[in-house]
């Protein structure tokens, strides 16, 4: 029954240290504003997860790069579990980071990004729902990556292949993710294609988002 189901909800985020976050947007920010604006992003997406509704709903985990948990704490408060993301390339870290979901007994897992303003509940909502008939979803970014990546619990012994041998930050990422999620013969849903934030021309899309909303 799914009302017996566990779900996990990972975020993927950096400590806002400037000078090292998100790096491609210091020449047009300052590495003050670059780290500033890190911090916004991830803060607006954890408050659009507050309307989640989805039952059960999620547990949701904070993988970090950058500061430690105490940090962390401080800046988010004690509502959610944090984890370091480790080393190793982003596969391998998202990999870690759904083989302790499994682990931990979780039945389905979603991994999202904190650089897409438009992502809201309802994304997260859809892929949780989309589990139940496929083994793996994504939500396509514009940039020809992916937002999200979810699965279930059986299917990550198979899925885990789609973490390898991929060249990270490319256009060609989900293009190739599918291709060998296809060779795998893995079922596969998509969500609504969203635009990231990470280089200086897709500055609008936050400024658009956020337009007229108070700060804090």
């Amino acid at each position: 029954m799914v009302c017996n189901i566990k779900r996990q909800l990972i975020v993927f985020t950096r400590f806002p240290v400037a000078g090292i976050t998100k790096t491609r947007l210091i020449s047009t920010l300052g590495a003050d504003g670059a780290a500033l604006l890190q911090r916004d992003m991830t803060e607006h997406l954890l408050k659009r997860l507050d309307g989640v509704h989805c039952r059960p709903e999620p547990e949701v985990e904070i993988r970090f790069d950058g500061g430690d948990r105490k940090q962390m704490r401080a800046w988010l408060g004690e509502t959610y579990t944090y984890r370091p993301q480790g080393a190793g390339s982003l596969g391998h870290r998202m990999a870690s980071a759904f083989e302790n979901a499994f682990q931990n007994r979780a039945d389905q897992a979603v991994l999202i990004g904190t650089d897409i303003p438009g992502l809201a509940a309802a994304a997260v909502e859809d892929a949780f729902g989309g589990l139940d008939r496929a083994d793996v979803v994504f939500g396509p970014a514009r940039d020809g990556g992916y937002y999200l990546i979810g699965m279930h619990r059986e299917a990550f012994v198979q899925a885990r292949i789609l973490f390898k041998g991929l060249v990270w930050g490319t256009a060609s990422v989900l293009a190739d993710t599918l291709k060998i999620a296809a060779e795998a013969n893995l079922r596969i849903r998509l969500l609504e294609e969203l635009a990231d934030v990470d280089r200086p021309e897709e500055l609008p899309v936050w400024e658009q988002e956020t337009a007229g909303k108070p700060k804090g």
